[in-house]
């Protein structure tokens, strides 16, 4: 899964589309890694699965991330973000 993250926003949420990327807007700061234990911790939340399954293949360092999630469907996805 290919997202962009938008570090300290007033809230955590999922904006829509950016470019090719899924945009999710984050209420932390973008330092100590901060942004990305908030992104899974979002994410796993939204999904109702566990962070362990979550796993962050690219872009610690940047707003650009690459995800993996298992056992997840692109179907089931879409469906629990309504997109």
């Amino acid at each position: 899964m290919y997202l962009h993250a938008q570090p300290n926003s007033s809230k955590n949420q999922i904006v829509g589309l950016h470019g090719d990327r899924l945009k999710i807007k984050l209420k932390s700061p973008p330092v100590d890694g901060k942004a990305n234990e908030c992104l899974i911790e979002f994410l796993s939340e939204m999904l109702e699965i566990s962070k362990s399954k979550i796993h962050l293949i690219k872009g610690q360092t940047g707003r650009e991330k690459n995800l993996f999630i298992e056992g997840l469907s692109k179907e089931f996805f879409l469906q629990k973000i309504n997109l």
